[in-house]
């Protein structure tokens, strides 16, 4: 029984010719039933399980391609490959209309016959044996690396890969895999903290040009080139949008657009008070604190408001870089679905603007609303869900409409993210008065600690071009997957946050971010 490779059920009104090719067949582990007309092929279907049909087109009595209907009427995913004399296209449409596996021409000889079966009946299995493989060696090869003295570059090609990967187990759930893909993130999050440890206060004092791109470079290096020279430019930032997530649904825009990705690297905190409002204002958070002294309050909670200056701040930079737009640009910020398909049914009135720039926050809405709900808890239980959402999502939203109809303009559209999120797994006692922030993967406040295994501890904000909220204002950026817990309560809110996606932390998945320039094909 462990020979045995799947049941074929071959028909066709010759079949006692066939007899060496079906001998060679099952001489390879397949087990082969034969008939002679479409009628008792029919009646098998409906009797026995059959992993593939081999079906002539050209049959006396029922035909190859009325037998294939029924078939499929019983059955409808059976494979099936259709072998003709007949290489008219018009037929091969209808057959392939009609949903076949592949189909052969005659004469066929054994080893053709063996080919199509494998590739049928043992593709998953090759694939899998290729899949794994391949992964070892990844594996090996990553594991080396972290022991190198690697450069950003290094890290945006490590994270690149284990996306794909994660990607590619999405496919291959069987592979038993997926675990060990967890563990060496991890490994590469713990070497990836002390790397922006190592870093991050050096590439934030060194000029742009220099230094890996940062939030508030992503405008000035990836936006302002272009309106220089004379090009419109429909910018988009998707709030929290992690890399694996948009090569999920990258592919949706091949028939539209040509896609060149590069990275950046999100400020810290990677949040969206931080990141996004640096995006947009081309500054670092002690500079926007400088210039627009009320969007930090010292017990600021709603990080909506923290953010309402975006399209000012936009304004400000592009005066300060000498960009004369002459009031053609457009924001728009989107909260919700209904907002978004006003936005598409609106969006070809900006035509003449020479900047757009959208901003939505499906994705970030969704991780937190998950924090609060058992069913998206289940419906979005790890990653490979999630990628899977924001997929579906993006595949029917507004945005896609819009990004359709931009195809048919003269628009290069820049489209990147603030943020990326984790799933966090391990809870970190933190001791804090009143006014300490709430959130989960950063706090900032009066005289905050914690061990240096755990979060990077600042006591110097403005080092880290951080505002300055006090006296003894310090912050803590947590490491890897773990997130903050106050003792009060700290078993309710231990098992309330654990599992959830949270952002504001050092981790590839939050600050390896991807900008995508667009252009119409």
């Amino acid at each position: 029984m462990g020979l045995r490779k799947g049941k074929i059920l071959w028909v066709d009104d010759e079949i006692d010719l066939l007899k060496s090719h079906i001998l060679f067949l099952k001489s390879r582990g397949f087990e082969v039933i034969p008939v002679s007309n479409g009628n008792d092929a029919i009646k098998l279907v409906a009797q026995e399980n059959f992993d593939l049909i081999l079906l002539d087109e050209m049959m006396a009595g029922k035909d190859g391609l009325t037998t294939l209907k029924e078939m499929k009427a019983i059955i409808p995913g059976l494979p099936v490959i259709m072998i003709t004399k007949n290489e008219e296209e018009s037929l091969m449409e209808k057959a392939i209309g009609s949903k076949i596996t592949d189909y052969l021409t005659k004469p066929v000889n054994p080893s053709q016959i063996l080919m199509a079966c494998k590739k049928v009946l043992e593709q998953q299995r090759i694939e899998y044996e290729h899949v794994s493989k391949n992964y070892v060696e990844e594996f090996r090869t990553i594991s080396k690396r972290l022991y190198n003295d690697l450069s950003s570059d290094d890290w945006i090609e490590i994270y690149q890969k284990l996306a794909k990967w994660d990607i590619e187990f999405d496919d291959h759930p069987d592979l038993g895999l997926k675990e060990t893909l967890e563990d060496q993130m991890r490994d590469c999050n713990i070497e990836f903290g002390k790397f922006i440890e190592k870093n991050y206060s050096d590439w934030i004092n060194e000029d742009l040009h220099f230094r890996p791109t940062l939030s508030p470079d992503v405008i000035n290096k990836h936006v302002l080139p272009l309106l220089k020279d004379g090009k419109k430019v429909m910018f988009i930032v998707i709030d929290c949008m992690r890399l694996d997530q948009w090569l999920t649904f990258e592919p949706l825009l091949y028939d539209f657009y040509n896609v060149k990705t590069d990275y950046q690297f999100s400020i810290l905190p990677s949040a969206t008070p931080f990141s996004r409002n640096s995006i947009f204002s081309g500054l670092f958070p002690n500079e926007i604190q400088r210039e627009y002294p009320d969007i930090w309050p010292k017990s600021e909670e709603d990080e909506t408001s923290m953010n309402s200056h975006e399209a000012q701040m936009l304004e400000k930079l592009f005066n300060r870089e000498g960009i004369n737009l002459n009031n053609r640009l457009k924001y728009i910020k989107v909260i919700n679905s209904n907002e978004g398909w006003t936005t598409d049914r609106k969006i070809t009135s900006y035509l003449g603007e020479s900047f757009i720039s959208l901003v939505l926050n499906f994705v970030d809405i969704l991780a937190h609303r998950r924090s609060d709900s058992d069913i998206l808890k289940e419906i979005v239980p790890n990653e490979a869900s999630y990628r899977s959402v924001v997929r579906t999502w993006f595949k029917h939203s507004w945005i896609f409409s819009v990004l359709q109809k931009f195809s048919d303009y003269d628009f290069h559209i820049v489209l990147t993210s603030d943020h990326g999120s984790i799933r966090v797994h391990h809870d970190v006692k933190v001791v804090g008065d009143k006014e300490t922030s709430p959130n989960i993967r950063f706090k900032y406040g009066k005289n905050l600690n914690c061990s240096p295994k755990y979060a990077l501890v600042i006591k110097d904000p403005e080092k880290y071009r951080l505002p300055v909220l006090g006296v003894n204002t310090n912050y803590l950026i947590s490491k890897e997957n773990f997130y903050f817990v106050y003792p009060t309560n700290y078993h309710k809110f231990q098992s309330y946050y654990r599992d959830t996606f949270q952002h504001g932390g050092i981790s590839m998945e939050e600050m390896i971010l991807p900008i995508m320039t667009m252009t119409p094909k």
